[in-house]
């Protein structure tokens, strides 16, 4: 539920501050001066969410599941800040916006990213064949996982974490489609409990308007399940170090399924008949179909595809007015998926990725 007191008190607070500046004579009335800043990174308790009932629940509530001190829990919330750009950032597009794979694609296989991410495989070989051979996941999907999310460090989110999650959590837009501040509840009492653990200052983290944290945003619940301390110093890192990094986001793939040595996906040509083709893409991005059952169906795979043992998925990806693309995602395609909800990401990981591994096999 949107914050209705929250307007109320920042009116207040700016009243009570007006009040205390002391009335400009005549001579400083002539003087430039600078604006007085009426918000900060120390923004006082009336722009913050303070001791609301609601926060204060919710901090009783993480304080006994998580074995944390009360106190400091409630203390650490009462000094999360309402975001709205946060708000406005979580909304979807309006709907009838045309999906377009060319122009998303186009944001993420591109030079700056094919350079930092052949760079990035260049520092990082060691880490990336370490990953393989434990998780079974190839260096060019990992690469193209960070390079999507992050540019590779280059954009890791400038929103305080604890403010971002809190905004989501007691203030979810109430005219989005879906409520989801039940999730993001869950998230802010993971991060509260990862800063515990990890000895990080919960006001100090910055992410992603979501909470998504360091290189591979992962978000609090993520990193607490699946980071690893892949460079056994004996602290995960995921903000600089990058065989967290690496190690952590191979160990998420292979957590949901990933399977070594199996391709992400195959070309395909669909349907005509537009029941038969309705029919496949009925499960959306999960495997539901075998080989066989596609030509059942009227669709063409490639040879490699006809050859594939296990289950498929007709995959398809809009493009504006234009004619949509398809692709018969296998099931490390649908781990990708769990990465980032979106076969357009999952595609656009899957391309950078063999882009930079084109470059650093023509320099070899």
């Amino acid at each position: 539920m949107m914050n209705r007191s929250l307007p109320h008190t920042l009116t207040a607070a700016l009243l009570l501050l007006a009040a205390a500046l002391p009335a400009p004579d005549a001579e400083a009335g002539r003087a430039k001066k600078k604006p007085v800043a009426v918000q900060d990174d120390n923004a006082p308790e009336a722009v913050t969410y303070g001791r609301r009932d609601d926060v204060v629940a919710l901090a009783a509530g993480i304080a006994e599941r998580r074995g944390l001190d009360r106190a400091w829990v409630e203390d650490t919330l009462a000094q999360a800040r309402f975001i709205p750009g946060v708000v406005r950032l979580i909304q979807p597009p309006p709907a009838g916006t045309a999906k377009n794979w060319a122009a998303y694609r186009a944001r993420f296989v591109e030079p700056l990213r094919i350079r930092a991410g052949v760079a990035f495989w260049h520092d990082n070989e060691r880490w990336l064949r370490e990953a393989e051979a434990r998780y079974g996941v190839p260096a060019a999907i990992v690469v193209g996982i960070v390079g999507v999310e992050t540019i590779y460090a280059q954009q890791m989110g400038n929103f305080r974490v604890l403010d971002a999650l809190a905004t989501l959590s007691f203030d979810f837009p109430r005219d989005a489609r879906r409520d989801r501040s039940a999730f993001f509840r869950d998230e802010l009492e993971s991060y509260l409990l990862l800063c515990r653990q990890q000895g990080d200052d919960p006001l100090m983290l910055k992410g992603s308007y979501a909470g998504a944290i360091g290189m591979p945003q992962f978000m609090p619940s993520s990193w607490l399940k699946y980071a690893v301390d892949f460079d056994g110093d004996g602290r995960i890192d995921l903000h600089a170090s990058a065989a967290d990094v690496i190690g952590s986001v191979a160990h998420y793939l292979a957590e949901f399924g990933w399977q070594r040595g199996q391709p992400t996906h195959y070309a395909v040509a669909v349907p005509v008949d537009a029941a038969e083709r309705a029919l496949l893409l009925a499960p959306d991005v999960l495997p539901s179909f075998s080989a066989a059952q596609f030509a059942e169906h009227g669709a063409a795979l490639e040879a490699a595809g006809r050859e594939h043992e296990g289950p498929l998925a007709l995959v398809e990806l809009q493009n504006g007015n234009a004619a949509p693309s398809y692709v018969a995602g296998t099931q490390n395609f649908y781990a990708i998926t769990r990465y980032n909800w979106s076969s357009y990401y999952a595609l656009a990981v899957v391309e950078l990725g063999r882009a930079v591994a084109t470059v650093i096999e023509a320099t070899r």
